[in-house]
């Protein structure tokens, strides 16, 4: 780690290469899970690199290490209790857990509300009827509905403006 300190990179690689099976072992002493124990070695490595400066080269370093990784273990053991706590991993019940906001009546309501709408707009006249086909159900604009249906953009227009007059009368008379 003084190497390291000192700048000499190959140190610095090989000593984080030769921690990593030190960290593993002190991680599962400490009851690290095994599939998070490679999450406890990234920490370790992250926390080791962030604070190589505060390590006193008279000291020994697999002390220094040591406490590094007891922290980063109970870190991810903290973790694990508190999403413990709060998370179930039972793919099984959740689909077949009923949606308490699904309004069965809601499905038949609105098809009872689409077939009126379809009763309603065929009861328009053609040019009503083609205005708002284009325009509003299919989204398209002024300009491309006029050049599929070979009329202009104000004959378009109009004819929407009084289609959208005619159904608002009928909504408001409950037709």
């Amino acid at each position: 780690m003084a190497a390291a300190q000192g700048g000499d990179r190959e140190a610095y690689e090989m000593l984080l290469r030769d921690c990593v099976p030190f960290i593993e072992s002190l991680a599962r002493r400490q009851g690290v899970p095994p599939d998070r124990v490679d999450d406890v070695v990234q920490e370790t490595l992250l926390t080791v690199h962030r604070a190589r400066a505060t390590y006193d080269p008279r000291r020994p370093f697999d002390a220094w290490l040591r406490v590094i990784v007891e922290r980063r273990a109970i870190d991810t053991l903290r973790q694990i209790h508190r999403r413990g706590g709060r998370e179930v991993h039972a793919p099984l019940a959740y689909e077949s857990h009923a949606d308490q906001t699904v309004d069965p009546a809601a499905g038949i309501e609105h098809r009872e509300r689409a077939r009126w709408i379809a009763t309603t707009l065929a009861e328009l006249p053609r040019r009503q009827r083609e205005a708002v086909r284009h325009l509003m159900l299919e989204e398209r604009s002024l300009g491309d509905a006029a050049a599929l249906t070979g009329r202009s953009k104000g004959s378009l227009k109009v004819s929407l403006h009084r289609a959208l007059g005619a159904l608002r009368l009928k909504v408001d008379r409950g037709d």
